[in-house]
């Protein structure tokens, strides 16, 4: 995978006008967060983290983040989003039995746990319960299906894109409280945004990207 936005770092903005005490506060919290789980248990920790790297593969020009660590985070405090379908349990139940659920299908249809199988075994099962397609008696009344975009899907990409990393792969410049974002039209950005790289372009974004505060 190409790095879009070459010498672009987020966290260059953490002393400047873009963020203020309370935007830094939260941010350091997050980089903080420990890689080990403390709401998962080891086995929920492997399927989780096997989930977390087929579902949302880190690029290869920087070292991954611990996207299963920010989801455990979720769980451990008990977030929840203030709505859910009625059909899904409460948050901490539904990853519980979800996970759970996952393994037992995995378990049923090659006799090994999910965190133990092939990329390509895990990728169909995962593609099973997205189609709503997985049937083991231990997912109980709760669809897998759902349980794959309201909660899977849901939990790990908001997670993932709540990552400072995460945004220097899209550019993006953080809460930006105070300084706000002004240019919002189309091909439009502030000159302390980030330059993405075009084909001729790469040594010049990377330039201003070094420079943005």
């Amino acid at each position: 995978m190409k790095q879009l936005y070459p010498g672009y770092n987020v966290l260059d903005k953490r002393h400047t006008p873009s963020w203020d005490p309370a935007t830094r506060a939260v941010i350091e919290e997050r980089l903080a967060l420990p890689r080990q789980p403390r709401f998962c248990d080891a086995g929920e920790w492997s399927i989780l983290e096997a989930i977390c790297a087929r579902i949302l593969p880190q690029p290869g020009y920087r070292p991954a983040f611990a996207l299963a660590a920010l989801v455990d985070d979720k769980l451990h405090d008990n977030r929840g989003d203030g709505y859910r379908d009625a059909r899904l349990p409460p948050l901490r139940q539904a990853w519980h039995q979800g996970l759970a659920a996952l393994d037992a299908e995995a378990l049923a249809k090659h006799g090994r746990g999910f965190a133990r199988l092939a990329a390509e075994s895990q990728d169909a099962l995962l593609r099973a319960m997205q189609q709503d397609e997985l049937s083991h008696p231990a997912w109980g009344p709760m669809p897998c299906g759902l349980f794959f975009s309201q909660r899977l899907l849901h939990d790990l990409t908001s997670a993932y894109y709540g990552h400072p990393d995460a945004w220097n792969d899209i550019g993006f410049g953080g809460p930006a409280n105070p300084r706000g974002y002004v240019r919002l039209g189309p091909d439009s950005a502030d000159p302390w945004e980030a330059v993405e790289a075009r084909p001729g372009m790469e040594a010049k974004a990377e330039y201003r990207n070094r420079h943005v505060r």
